[in-house]
């Protein structure tokens, strides 16, 4: 059995194969950045494990994170999502996913891709930390500090610095795989 991170669930094929193929991953695809994005704000307060079960749902009423059709959707639209059991229904937080989508093409507005953006915070190189064990990993950090300010001044919401460094972890510009898991460096 190949060794992995200590926080992945082995009991929820979802969490493992999301450990295995996503997190820290370098990823550069704007949509998938998008999403990913999205996925961290849902989790302020909840469980990854909640959010990774509920993440079908929210493609299907979130356009696939087409980020153009959800910056126009409307209010009522939103509120509807307030009865969909698919997805957790925190009215903040759909609300959030909006106003992200529409910051989101500012961003690429100005950057040409939200990708360019994102991967200058670090040079265009993936951060690998010394991590011994997951316990041991800070919660946040002076980069997530910095991403967080500038998209929270970007009209970005709940992107505090500990949901900006998971999403920074998950989008493989952080490495904070465990030292001795199999995925460390890849």
């Amino acid at each position: 059995m190949p060794k992995r991170c200590g926080w992945v669930k082995m009991n929820n094929p979802l969490y493992v194969a999301y450990h295995d193929e996503e997190w820290g991953h370098a990823l550069h695809d704007d949509r998938a950045l998008f999403e990913l994005l999205c996925l961290e704000t849902y989790q302020s307060g909840l469980s990854w494990e909640t959010v990774l079960n509920k993440r079908k749902g929210f493609r299907e009423v979130f356009h696939f994170y087409d980020a153009q059709k959800i910056a126009q959707m409307t209010d009522a639209q939103l509120e509807a999502l307030l009865d969909n059991p698919a997805i957790i229904r925190n009215r903040a937080k759909i609300f959030a996913t909006r106003a992200n989508a529409q910051a989101f093409l500012q961003v690429q507005e100005a950057y040409g891709s939200f990708d360019a953006y994102l991967w200058s915070f670090v040079e265009g190189k993936t951060i690998v930390n010394d991590v011994p064990d997951y316990h041991l990993a800070p919660a946040k950090t002076a980069l997530s500090e910095k991403l967080s300010q500038d998209l929270k001044k970007r009209g970005f919401k709940f992107t505090g610095p500990v949901a900006v460094l998971s999403f920074l972890q998950a989008a493989g510009l952080v490495d904070d795989h465990e030292n001795d898991c199999e995925w460390k460096g890849n």
